[in-house]
């Protein structure tokens, strides 16, 4: 008995197998280049780190911020930071959201900060009691959960709205301090990090819940900040220092080696 193939699967198999190498062939398609934006406050402008860029002026962009880094390590179509010191969700939605478009496809923000009070609160437990600190701190923890979460949600929409095609990314604030016993000649005691530490936590949780809600990517620092707030032994926060506006933000080290990692982490 004769063994009889039949000529159509042999034929199946020789396109199968054509295809197949027409597709190995295909060069892999390019990613096309990212239109950025950078939106937010001083967190975002790079406030903190050295240098500084004159064009900015009292927004007092660095470029050292992860927003340059980031942009400055990709091939980018183009990048533009209107990220400014002292910014809150009013500052952006009067003066920030013009940049954006519907060509934009990437957009990144720290905001919320400046709303719950953040230089007010961390001035007054420099300089107050512990009894001062925790008020203050309270205070703007009431301010975070209940009248902040409608701000941002305005903030998310106008940017949704002005940018309806970008990846919108928003990034959070990390603890300020390391829990350790002593913490230096501008450090303030352990109950006033633990308070302030604890703000920023819930600030976090606000910030994070609001931007789910949007359907943006919310990227939370506290974690890769973790062993390297005021007090460790390698600092990616600046402490009490001159100029006075650079005290509690990250140094150039924390903006490359923190926020730009983790952004990293969410965008390949």
């Amino acid at each position: 008995m004769s063994l009889r193939i039949p000529l159509l699967n042999l034929a199946g198999v020789a396109l199968l197998g054509a295809v197949a190498g027409v597709l190995a062939a295909a060069p892999a398609q390019a990613a096309a280049p990212v239109a950025y934006v950078a939106l937010g406050d001083s967190y975002s402008a790079g406030v903190g780190a050295a240098g500084y860029q004159a064009s900015s002026g009292i927004c007092s962009r660095r470029p050292r911020s992860y927003t340059a880094l980031w942009a400055g390590s990709r091939t980018v179509a183009s990048f533009t930071s209107v990220a400014c010191g002292g910014a809150t969700t009013t500052d952006v939605l009067n003066n920030q959201l013009g940049a954006l478009n519907g060509n934009t496809t990437m957009v990144t923000i720290t905001i919320g900060g400046n709303d719950a009070g953040f230089v007010e609160v961390v001035t007054t437990c420099l300089l107050g009691s512990d009894g001062a600190c925790a008020f203050a701190v309270n205070t703007a923890k009431a301010y975070a959960t209940s009248v902040l979460p409608g701000k941002l949600d305005h903030t998310y929409q106008a940017i949704r709205s002005r940018a309806p095609h970008a990846h919108v990314i928003v990034l959070g604030y990390p603890r300020l301090f390391e829990q350790t016993a002593t913490c230096g000649l501008f450090g303030m005691d352990l109950a006033k990090r633990r308070t302030l530490d604890g703000a920023a936590d819930t600030l976090a949780g606000v910030i994070a819940a609001r931007a789910a809600a949007a359907g943006f990517t919310f990227v939370d620092v506290r974690g890769i900040f973790a062993g390297h707030g005021i007090c460790a032994g390698q600092p990616w926060l600046n402490s009490t220092t001159w100029p006075v506006t650079d005290s509690y933000h990250p140094t150039s080290n924390g903006y490359r080696y923190g926020y730009l990692v983790a952004l990293n982490g969410v965008t390949g």
